[in-house]
């Protein structure tokens, strides 16, 4: 095995970035394989050994503060995807290598375990599908989350989904599992059901109608299970009866909540997501250079309007119906002075 920290020399996306060797250091390449099979036809997979899993959040922002990600780079292909510039702390692009060389961390299940029974870890709240996507098509061959699942179910560990991926469902048995014995939500992310802004957009992601479906599932089995509308894109998914679709398929699928996200554009994916859209649309080019000109989140006048939008339609909608409301708590997490108070809602950031 050698070490890849020659290629890594910048931070996670969630990581200190003085921590940033440390981490990249703890990542051990075993072999590079590819698989001549339909889903994985053009991939390339980096399987490497990591000495931790667990990785810490640093500041209060967002409601979680350890998440764990099986996989670096996503053959979902999301063209405005925020993880694409963690590729290249790894020596890779943001572009084609992000989408088809995917780094698999063979060894999560077990080094999470071994994380997870140490007396310092007080059995917080874990986040995965916060950076790549955990049910992604690599997921179909590698099967990392089972493992996973298991092992924080085994620790009473209470954790979050979110996810694209409708293989959520392959492991609903051992999520229903998990949910006897801690706090278990999933979200799923539902940008738009607009078929040709879905196909242009997230080429390797299943069909809205599909993950809607995925919803409906999770819920009726007792498994919490929300709609990010995320994100949504000015001009392209944002008219007001396309929103009003997209919500009131949301809720009508059982979703736990409905939460909208305006698109944001960090460094490094801002450019791919430029050039895709010169290709695909032209005459959008001039709109977001002047949104995102010289930021990556949308100025406020923006997230004001799509706010008062989605306030419109979500009140001449049946509500959403609240966790709380809906699945009894099975049984106590191993601390639960440490779970978060409302894990529901996890922002796609």
């Amino acid at each position: 095995m050698r070490s890849i920290l020659a290629l890594m020399s910048q931070p996670q996306l969630f990581s200190r970035p003085k921590a940033a060797a440390v981490e990249q250091a703890q990542l051990f390449e075993l072999r590079r394989t590819s698989f001549d099979t339909p889903e994985l036809r053009g991939l390339e997979f980096i399987e490497v050994e990591a000495k931790t899993v667990l990785n810490h959040v640093p500041g209060n922002r967002l409601p979680f503060r350890w998440t764990i990600n099986p996989y670096r780079g996503c053959s979902h292909a999301c063209v405005y995807c925020f993880a694409r510039a963690s590729h290249t702390f790894l020596g890779m692009n943001p572009g084609r290598d992000f989408e088809t060389r995917i780094v698999v961390k063979v060894n999560v299940g077990e080094v999470l375990r071994a994380q997870l029974a140490r007396k310092s870890w007080k059995g917080e709240h874990v986040a995965m599908g916060t950076n790549t996507d955990p049910y992604q098509a690599a997921e179909g061959r590698y099967r990392l989350m089972p493992g996973i699942l298991r092992a924080l179910s085994d620790f009473r560990n209470p954790f979050s989904i979110l996810t694209k991926g409708t293989m959520i469902l392959r492991d609903l048995p051992l999520l229903v599992e998990a949910s006897r014995v801690a706090e278990v939500h999933t979200s799923l992310s539902i940008g738009t059901v607009d078929e040709d802004a879905w196909r242009a957009t997230e080429p390797g992601t299943p069909a809205p109608r599909k993950r809607l479906e995925a919803v409906r599932q999770l819920n009726q089995a007792g498994i919490p299970c929300g709609v990010l509308m995320a994100p949504i894109l000015p001009g392209i998914t944002d008219d007001l009866q396309l929103l009003r679709r997209t919500a009131s398929a949301a809720v009508e699928a059982g979703a736990t909540h409905v939460y909208p996200i305006l698109l944001h554009l960090r460094p490094g994916v801002k450019e791919e997501f430029l050039g895709w859209l010169n290709r695909e649309y032209p005459g959008m080019a001039h709109r977001y250079q002047a949104l995102y000109r010289d930021r990556a989140y949308a100025p406020r006048f923006a997230q004001e309007e799509l706010t008062k939008k989605m306030s419109a339609i979500l009140a001449d909608l049946p509500a959403p119906r609240p966790t709380e409301a809906r699945f009894a708590r099975r049984s106590t997490v191993r601390d639960p002075q440490t779970a978060p108070a409302s894990p529901e809602q996890l922002p796609l950031v």
